[in-house]
């Protein structure tokens, strides 16, 4: 079904569903660029980072109106761990976030804004997130990985509308990375058509992941990849009086926990390659939030490593599973 959204590379009509700059034939300086590999961006370090909006809440940043008692610790732990190895290891240039809440209903959206300001509100839990935001957004990053992406046959436009608001599982995810907010930032959509049909292919999201990597290497960036997803996703639908109650956290039930113990410990053991199968039947067993295809597209710009995953934490929220884990190219 994801096939529905492809069309010929390079193709009229696809650009005609962005405006913008001039397609990649047609701009020549970026056909003058050298492919010299020393003068290459690269990818260097992948991480599956959630955006549970319970996460920011405990951590109570002054950019959030309400205020926590705290929870979920460990989960936050895993992030604070997250946070020093990416300041001692693998300081990007930007991030690349691909989030499930960013949903399009025609294609792949890149966003183009230079500098997002506003408020993310999360629906559902508007008394945990009311996010003031205000960051930078990596342009040149962003309108290769556009045309990246027009070249090889997806339908994708270029967002440039001003006051876009930013949807809270890109904000919670950029928070939790980077709450100094001092790195560029580049964000992608979701796709939707994985939320309506239960045999959508992820391999729209291989070929996303493809162009992620060929414009970071064209721009010359150093990059870090976020796939804002949770894992198993059955939640609860009745939240206790006080919502950091850690008494009342735990997996939804039995099945889900060991679905994502069972993807963990394939994480843990590497290659990824071995992923490639298991994130599909993970998601008929767990309705996991993987089906948007953001773990999916990390991997696949990162050519799906021969590299085990590093996971840092797991835990609950609301039921739902949760996984910080990195994922670093060798050499």
């Amino acid at each position: 079904m994801s096939r529905v959204f492809q069309v010929q590379a390079g193709s009229p009509a696809s650009r005609s569903r962005r405006p913008g700059p001039s397609p990649p034939s047609e701009r020549s300086p970026r056909s003058e660029r050298s492919d010299d590999s020393a003068n290459r961006g690269r990818i260097v370090a992948g991480y599956l980072s959630p955006h549970p909006p319970h996460l920011v809440y405990a951590e109570n940043p002054p950019q959030n109106e309400p205020r926590s008692r705290g929870g979920w610790d460990v989960m936050r732990w895993g992030y604070e761990e997250l946070r020093r190895r990416m300041s001692t290891r693998a300081r990007p240039d930007v991030l690349i976030v691909h989030a499930p809440h960013w949903i399009t209903m025609v294609g792949h959206h890149v966003n183009c804004v230079p500098n997002p300001r506003g408020i993310s509100v999360e629906p559902i839990f508007p008394h945990l997130f009311r996010y003031h935001y205000d960051f930078r957004t990596d342009v040149e990053l962003a309108e290769a990985i556009v045309h990246e992406a027009d070249d090889l046959g997806l339908v994708t436009s270029a967002m440039r509308e001003p006051d876009v608001r930013v949807d809270y599982a890109t904000i919670g995810a950029l928070h939790l990375v980077n709450p100094a907010w001092d790195i560029p930032v580049v964000s992608l959509s979701a796709n939707n058509n994985p939320y309506f049909y239960s045999d959508a292919s992820l391999d729209e999201m291989e070929i996303l992941g493809e162009a992620t990597r060929r414009a970071v290497e064209r721009t010359g960036r150093r990059a870090v990849l976020l796939a804002s997803n949770s894992l198993s996703h059955l939640h609860w639908d009745v939240e206790p009086d006080l919502p950091e109650d850690m008494s009342r956290e735990h997996p939804y039930n039995q099945h889900q926990y060991e679905w994502d113990m069972r993807l963990l410990q394939a994480v843990r053991e590497g290659p990824t390659s071995r992923l490639r199968a298991l994130i599909g039947e993970h998601i008929e067993q767990t309705e996991s939030e993987t089906k948007a295809g953001s773990l999916t597209w990390l991997l696949s710009a990162m050519g799906w490593p021969e590299v085990a995953g590093d996971v840092l934490a797991y835990g609950t929220i609301i039921g739902t599973g949760n996984a910080v884990v990195e994922w670093m190219p060798r050499g």
